[in-house]
């Protein structure tokens, strides 16, 4: 596994000259990812409102999250590995479908409930990316350079993403004023931007024609969803019922004991969900789990922080008072950050290699969100954390999947890249459902003795949000350095 590939005949053949021939595809390809933007920035500077529609806490909003994150956490390995089975495209454009069809229902959802699940099912779109790099992957690696062409194409289809969220947090925050508050009509623009995002799939993408002929282990999924639901089951009990909860603990370790059992499983399988002789690889672990520890800020950080902003300062003493709008400011602000970081990422790697990068990446989200401890208090101070956070974090976004497909065996270049996404999703699944404990002062233990009028969350909860966003961030830098010496570079490049 940590064998460098050997080189193809045309590896000294000149990047520039072959990348036409994925261009093509990239652009395409950016439109899927544009949309996914689209779809992770919208909804940001209007959670407030949709909290108020529904009658919910702050904090609640953040459940929504989890079920979306937990969703992904089993859609990505699975549409991943099936991507490896039968073809990359025909799992982006099921995905894409089923992502569709959750964004219209969300638009016409009343209740808590059925926002809930529609909302869930948007999840599809986590997998879109680390199919994309699994395609472009597999196209340039006939090519042979597939390490220097996937790393471009990362960044380009990151920063494709990033402006999406750029565009859909200034529209979000800009169109319910527009529309007079009407949240539905509001939030039927990422549906029809994901309904375009299936005809670009269809007639944009061309198979790939890879496919390794490979079982579905219908097994090792149920072993995982079942594992998975139980795990952020008893994160649902602590917060209902608190730590003292016999189903706390017991649904954790049920949870735990059935992962256990699927990783025996899979070990058995000839074609495993998850190969873990591929996981465990001294390439491969550190990146995936630098991925696990990357979602809890990445992916469960952004709902605290649109509330955080949309708190008053006169009533609650922190916050920033602002408005949905004026939420989008610090939103756009944050994008053009990751979007920055994901186009500096390919030219930092030529210069100091794909390793070096990922830790100087990681470094930068921990400082960025431990300055929130010691200074929050003005737009200006959010406005700079966000940014340092930003830039990291658009290098770990472009960076992880194109390092796990240089790190993984070429059949099982699919799985390598959705395993990124997929461990993502878990932490921030599970860093959004201890967001939400936190910010209703559970574990912080701020609840006033108004709380229950007040939809306010607590700072403390806030600051042991920041607090864990940081230390994890810090983490992968440190677990980062594990990855053995040029491990992750291409030999063609």
């Amino acid at each position: 596994m940590d064998t460098p590939r050997p080189a193809g005949p045309d590896a000294q053949t000149p990047q520039p000259a072959r990348w036409g021939a994925v261009a093509g595809i990239v652009g395409f390809l950016a439109i899927v990812e544009l949309t996914s933007g689209i779809l992770q920035g919208f909804y940001t500077p209007l959670m407030t409102d949709i909290a108020r529609h529904l009658g919910i806490h702050d904090a609640d909003v953040n459940w929504f999250e989890a079920a979306q994150l937990m969703v992904s956490a089993l859609a990505v390995p699975l549409l991943a590995s099936l991507g490896d089975i039968f073809g990359h495209k025909k799992m982006l454009l099921i995905s894409a479908i089923v992502t569709a069809a959750a964004s219209w229902a969300v638009v016409f959802s009343g209740s808590f409930t059925t926002f809930l699940i529609a909302w869930a099912l948007q999840g599809f779109y986590a997998v879109w990316l680390p199919l994309e790099i699994a395609i472009v992957f597999s196209r340039a690696r006939k090519l042979g350079v597939p390490g220097p062409m996937t790393r471009r194409a990362a960044g380009l289809l990151v920063g494709a993403l990033e402006v999406g969220v750029i565009a859909g947090a200034l529209a979000g925050g800009a169109l319910i004023g527009v529309f007079d508050g009407n949240l539905a009509l509001t939030m039927s623009i990422p549906a029809i931007a994901t309904t375009g995002c299936i005809v670009a799939v269809a007639f944009g993408v061309p198979d790939d024609g890879d496919r390794n002929g490979a079982k579905i282990d219908s097994g090792g999924f149920g072993y995982l969803a079942v594992g998975l639901l139980l795990l952020t089951s008893g994160l649902s009990f602590l917060r209902i019922n608190g730590p003292a909860s016999v189903l706390v603990w017991g649904s954790m370790a049920l949870g735990l004991a059935v992962l256990y059992l699927f990783y025996r499983h899979e070990n058995k399988q000839k074609d495993p969900l998850i190969d873990f002789s591929v996981l465990f690889a001294r390439s491969m672990w550190p990146v995936q789990l630098t991925a696990g520890l990357f979602g809890v800020s990445v992916l469960g950080a952004q709902i605290p922080m649109s509330t955080f902003a949309r708190t008053d300062p006169a009533v609650n003493g922190y916050g920033l008072g602002l408005s949905a709008s004026g939420v989008s400011v610090i939103i756009g602000a944050y994008v053009m950050a990751l979007l920055l970081g994901a186009l500096l990422f390919p030219v930092a790697a030529r210069w100091a290699g794909t390793k070096r990068t990922l830790i100087a990446a990681s470094f930068l989200v921990g400082i960025g969100y431990l300055l929130f401890l010691v200074q929050h208090g003005s737009l200006t101070v959010v406005l700079l954390n966000m940014v340092i956070a930003g830039i990291g974090s658009g290098a770990l976004v472009a960076a992880l999947p194109a390092a796990a497909a240089a790190a993984a065996p070429f059949h099982r270049t699919g799985m390598a890249t959705g395993l990124t996404n997929a461990v993502k999703t878990i932490g921030g699944s599970f860093a959004s459902a201890i967001f939400g404990l936190a910010l209703i002062g559970q574990v912080a233990g701020a609840v006033s003795d108004g709380a229950a009028e007040n939809f306010a969350a607590p700072l403390a909860g806030y600051m042991v949000v920041w607090a864990i966003c940081g230390g994890t961030a810090i983490i992968c830098a440190l677990i980062l350095f594990a990855v053995p010496r040029d491990a992750l570079e291409d030999a063609r490049s």
